[in-house]
């Protein structure tokens, strides 16, 4: 298949993608497999696809973005274990996520009332990649940081590479089919909540994990070789409170609840 050829059918499927997890999964593998010889020119039919589609399609488009991340991802993590130097070295559509973010985004949830609709759901998508290290937490600090310095007057911004100027109502169709398609997402999204950062390092599928307390301390600066272990211990410890009056009150009702006193014996004091 020559590359224009391929160009055309990425396109077909870009414009047929919805929030099934089937559609999504169809173009990751489309994407994932023309990489190595059209990578490039896939990636400007992506960009360009969320200036001119409609304002579903373009999420549609950016939740694809979070499933070939981590397709990306994992294909670099088993080539790790093979020993496939040449695919391991890459990340793939990862680095090109990473690079067009802003207008990405930009394109995703415009200025104004049009792009309302997208802000939620581009948030929670950038707060995952965030939390599970996709890509560098530096760059999404910013574009998160970007929507709040947006002026709530409704004017589209200047320096927005978007293709439409004007906003027009959603038919009523489009807006029945967009709650259709958000409960398939956040469905999705909850699904995943549970889940682990996506890991890295070179332990095989086939391998079971060592116990946490035999695993080797890695801090950020390792990049690719940091345990999803330590990547979940630091969102959480980022997310802890000072110890406070309410967490001795806890203690103490745990501790009664393991440790209760036999009748007619007086409590002892701990103080």
């Amino acid at each position: 298949m020559d590359p224009f050829e391929v160009r055309m059918q990425f396109v077909a499927l870009l414009r047929r993608l919805d929030a099934s997890q089937h559609s999504i999964r169809k173009v990751v593998s489309f994407a994932v497999k023309f990489f190595p010889p059209c990578g490039e020119d896939l990636w400007d039919c992506i960009v360009e696809e969320t200036q001119k589609g409609s304002i579903n399609s373009r999420i549609n488009i950016l939740y694809f973005l979070d499933s070939l991340c981590e397709t990306c991802l994992l294909v670099k993590t088993h080539a790790n274990a093979i020993g496939n130097t040449e695919k391991a070295s890459s990340n793939m559509y990862v680095d090109l996520v990473a690079r067009d973010l802003g207008t990405i985004v930009k394109n995703v949830v415009p200025p104004g009332v049009e792009g309302s609709p997208n802000l939620v759901s581009t948030k929670q998508i950038l707060e995952t990649w965030r939390s599970k290290r996709v890509i560098d937490p530096q760059i999404l600090d910013s574009v998160i940081s970007s929507f709040d310095n947006r002026t709530d007057s409704g004017e589209p911004d200047n320096d927005a590479p978007t293709v439409r100027k004007t906003f027009a109502p959603l038919p009523r169709q489009e807006i029945f089919k967009r709650i259709e398609e958000d409960r398939e997402r956040h469905k999705r999204l909850r699904e995943r909540r549970w889940v682990q950062p996506i890991t890295h390092n070179t332990i095989t599928e086939m391998q079971a994990p060592p116990l946490t307390s035999f695993m080797p301390l890695t801090e950020k600066e390792d990049g690719d070789r940091e345990l999803s272990i330590d990547i979940e211990f630091d969102n959480e410890w980022e997310t802890l409170s000072d110890w406070n009056e309410d967490d001795d009150e806890a203690c103490a009702e745990e501790n009664a609840l393991c440790f209760p006193d036999p009748p007619g014996e007086m409590a002892m004091d701990l103080d």
